[in-house]
């Protein structure tokens, strides 16, 4: 015979056991952005699970993921003309923005962009200058910078989603060291090819975060700068074309390393996701 109470312990362990199935469920749903995986922020960050190694410090790895961004004002030829130089802190060998027609910060001539174009996504890169007033810039979807430039504090200065923010110069480790941008980023959205929704960043600054759901408004610089630069003189003929991660050479030396990056998928307009800081 079954007593109540056993009925009712049989009962309590069905429902428990249905619950632990259906948190289960959604821990492991890939729609859920609250459960994507982003990995630790800083200098020296892994790449994660179903990261893409942008560049590895080889040359093999230069030539296979990037190419030249052919804009207006573009004056170089393949192959990449970049350096693979030794690293000047750690062991291993980094990049270098070297290309002679770049010389005077003439942007647009010589930048390199990866050949994978992305929407949303989690970025990890790390730079160092080697010299004062050291220039160069990471695109977002080859559209928005944010901008890598020693000795400037203004909103055009480092780490600022450029002209959009303060720059947050604090968080900067200085001349010839490491330093690292992790960032999620998140595409404009459109509807019957109208923007609905801008595009908006998080960003930690070696470690630091700098950036909370920053919605960025337009395009920078012109048509040298990037794509869609030229669709509209104030910069917001921004489309929906998917874009790759652009590298900004000015002729100054700067390095980049360990680079990578996953494309996500965030549904919801927040790209404040929980970061490990190391």
């Amino acid at each position: 015979m079954v007593t109540l109470s056993r009925l009712v312990a049989i009962s309590c362990f069905l429902v428990c056991g249905l619950l632990v199935c259906g948190l289960t469920a959604y821990a492991d749903s890939p729609t859920s952005d609250t459960q994507i995986e982003i990995g630790k922020a800083g200098v020296g960050a892994e790449p994660i699970e179903g990261a893409e190694i942008l560049f590895d410090g080889s040359r093999e790895r230069l030539d296979e993921k990037w190419t030249y961004w052919e804009g207006p004002r573009f004056s170089s030829s393949l192959p990449i003309k970049w350096k693979i130089v030794d690293d000047p802190i750690d062991s291993g060998t980094v990049l270098m923005t070297d290309d002679p027609v770049a010389a005077g910060g003439l942007y647009g001539t010589a930048d390199v962009v990866t050949k994978q174009k992305f929407r949303d996504f989690r970025l990890h890169i790390e730079f160092l200058i080697t010299k004062p007033g050291g220039n160069s810039g990471v695109y977002l979807q080859n559209r928005y910078e944010i901008q890598v430039l020693d000795g400037d504090k203004t909103p055009h200065g480092m780490g600022a989603v450029i002209n959009e923010t303060e720059s947050p110069y604090e968080a900067y480790a200085g001349i010839g060291k490491w330093n690292s941008y992790d960032i999620v980023f998140r595409a404009a959205r459109f509807a019957d090819n109208k923007r609905t929704e801008k595009a908006m960043v998080t960003m930690h600054f070696n470690g630091q975060k700098v950036h909370q759901n920053q919605t960025i408004t337009r395009v920078w610089g012109g048509p040298n700068s990037g794509i869609d630069g030229d669709n509209d003189k104030n910069g917001n003929g921004i489309t929906d074309a998917p874009g790759g991660l652009k590298l900004q050479c000015e002729g100054h030396e700067v390095l980049y390393r360990n680079i990578w990056i996953k494309p996500l998928d965030l549904e919801s307009a927040d790209t404040d996701l929980e970061f490990v800081t190391q």
